[in-house]
């Protein structure tokens, strides 16, 4: 039985039926990891993409300064992985891992590339992956274009508010770009 979470994610970007949701759910292996595990680190190959059911995970990298930077934080009811390295097969130039006590129900690459050609229901959920983050990433990009500081915190606090009250400085810092101490400066000006 497909977990009530994934289930009502394919039945919201998709028409699937039970009868699909029953072959699909047996891809899908329930897993909990502890905070701050890395499921992924750069230059390993991604296997896996990963449906977080509680918790959070990002995706992140580390420049030669020892600066991180923050791609993507999914929250329970997201999809996430290193799709670059998912796709390719190549060594990936990110890691993934947990910020908070996290769930997720991964399904291995082969798995999924074989219902994605085979079953519509986790083509279009796929089709629905891609172009959100192509969306997402855009929009960021370009509002983050100019943007001074302040600007980004407000921008997060609209378009992602539970970033900010879920994680620490660090972190949302790295994901807007930012020092950990501006963000408080402004967090305290709020």
């Amino acid at each position: 039985m497909m977990h009530p979470l994934l289930s009502q994610y394919f039945k919201q970007h998709t028409n699937v039926d039970d009868l699909a949701l029953e072959k699909i759910a047996p891809y899908f292996v329930e897993e909990t990891f502890k905070k701050n595990t890395f499921l992924l680190r750069e230059g390993e190959v991604c296997k896996y993409n990963y449906f977080v059911v509680s918790g959070c995970m990002r995706l992140f990298s580390t420049n030669k300064d020892g600066v991180e930077n923050t791609r993507y934080i999914a929250f329970e009811g997201k999809f996430g992985t290193s799709f670059t390295s998912l796709i390719t097969g190549q060594p990936a130039f990110e890691n993934i891992q947990t910020l908070e006590k996290t769930t997720v129900l991964r399904i291995y690459k082969e798995d999924f590339y074989q219902l994605v050609e085979t079953e519509p229901a986790v083509n279009k959920v796929y089709r629905n992956i891609l172009e959100s983050a192509y969306i997402t990433t855009q929009k960021r990009i370009y509002d983050f274009q100019g943007a001074d500081s302040l600007e980004r915190v407000r921008w997060l606090l609209k378009h992602q508010p539970k970033i900010l009250s879920r994680l620490s400085n660090k972190v949302v810092a790295s994901y807007l770009g930012i020092t950990p101490y501006t963000l408080s400066r402004l967090k305290a000006s709020l």
